[in-house]
């Protein structure tokens, strides 16, 4: 069982989170990242997501305890025009309780198929399960808190070292299954509160989902920041995608 503080601390993020946001980052350079959403209810930014297909958005099971309603595409800066998309429907991994057990991955069928041109595009997923090595340069990327605690509409992104599972397990003891590591530990670089739901990018493929991190803790180094391994859900996701779930 986690220990007390981190215990409490998944616990409290249970009930007060609000995704993640990006520490010691920099801006997006324009038009990089096409595939980013911002996963909103009618209060604004809640969560990060990415385009898989034209009306499909990948996020965090966890984010649909915010009563989702919409996304926005095509757009680093939520100041700026964009896509407003409504959402049809949520769907969650099928075991998913909550965070601190895993399966934190949900799937956002739109109201309508987007446009892809140059200003929204599909990032790809992994096509098997994959074996990140240790250290291996990543990228997060989302919007709202910084180290300084503002929220800045402009997306911003940090690169990321993975990290090895033992070393994750020794500092989370009751990490899930399935999931990645990377950032947030023996560094000032990973994400906070508010970008939930954003992917982590290794060699172009979306191949996490940011999770968890300790509770209204943003000053790394600390502990290693989680992702859900989207390798794992490749299966289901395609599945959804035909129409079969």
């Amino acid at each position: 069982m986690l220990d007390s503080y981190l215990y409490v601390s998944v616990a409290v993020l249970l009930i007060n989170r609000h995704g993640s946001d990006i520490i010691h980052g920099e801006k997006a350079a324009k038009n990089s990242m096409l595939y980013m959403a911002s996963v909103q209810n009618k209060h604004g930014h809640i969560c990060g997501g990415f385009l898989i297909a034209e009306d499909f958005v990948v996020t965090a099971a966890h984010c649909d305890n915010e009563n989702l309603t919409h996304v926005v595409l095509g757009s680093h800066n939520l100041n700026d025009h964009h896509e407003k998309i409504e959402i049809k429907k949520s769907i969650k991994f099928e075991n998913y309780r909550n965070v601190q057990y895993g399966d934190d991955i949900m799937l956002l069928k739109l109201s309508r198929k987007v446009q892809l041109d140059r200003t929204a595009r599909i990032i790809q997923l992994p096509h098997a399960e994959i074996k990140l090595q240790e250290n291996e340069v990543c990228q997060v990327a989302g919007w709202g808190f910084t180290e300084n605690y503002t929220l800045p509409n402009e997306l911003r992104v940090v690169n990321v070292l993975v990290i090895q599972h033992q070393i994750c397990k020794e500092n989370w003891p009751d990490l899930p299954n399935k999931v990645i590591c990377a950032g947030g530990y023996r560094t000032n670089k990973g994400f906070c509160q508010r970008d939930s739901g954003g992917p982590l990018v290794c060699n172009g493929f979306a191949v996490g989902v940011v999770s968890f991190n300790k509770n209204l803790n943003c000053k790394y180094p600390d502990v290693p920041n989680v992702y859900t391994d989207i390798s794992k859900y490749r299966q289901w996701i395609d599945k959804i995608l035909r129409g079969v779930i």
